[in-house]
């Protein structure tokens, strides 16, 4: 599956959001790391807000290759909140439903 939504109003503060969460709380991500200060955006080239800026395209640029070269891999390129809704509660719940039987 490939979620494209929209960077700019879906992704972008979707992260934003996250990132403040997890910096106020000073919520523990993995290997006991926290989310640095604010300030750090300026200063960290691989802050996740440029991150998340830079990397951006990066999916966009490799999908369809990856899919033109394996043309038997499945892709599910969902670009919005009621696609993604439509392929969770249809396909994937019946592909789900379908190995548990």
């Amino acid at each position: 599956m490939w979620l494209d939504l929209p960077f700019w109003t879906t992704t972008f503060p979707r992260v934003v959001r996250r990132t403040l969460r997890r910096r106020r709380h000073r919520t523990v991500l993995w290997n006991g790391n926290v989310e640095p200060p604010l300030r750090t955006l300026f200063t960290d080239s691989e802050h996740i807000l440029r991150w998340a800026v830079s990397t951006r395209g990066k999916y966009t640029d490799q999908v369809p290759g990856v899919a033109r070269e394996l043309p038997s891999l499945t892709v599910v390129r969902l670009r919005s909140a009621g696609q993604v809704e439509r392929w969770v509660d249809g396909p994937l719940r019946n592909a789900v439903n379908g190995h548990r039987e």
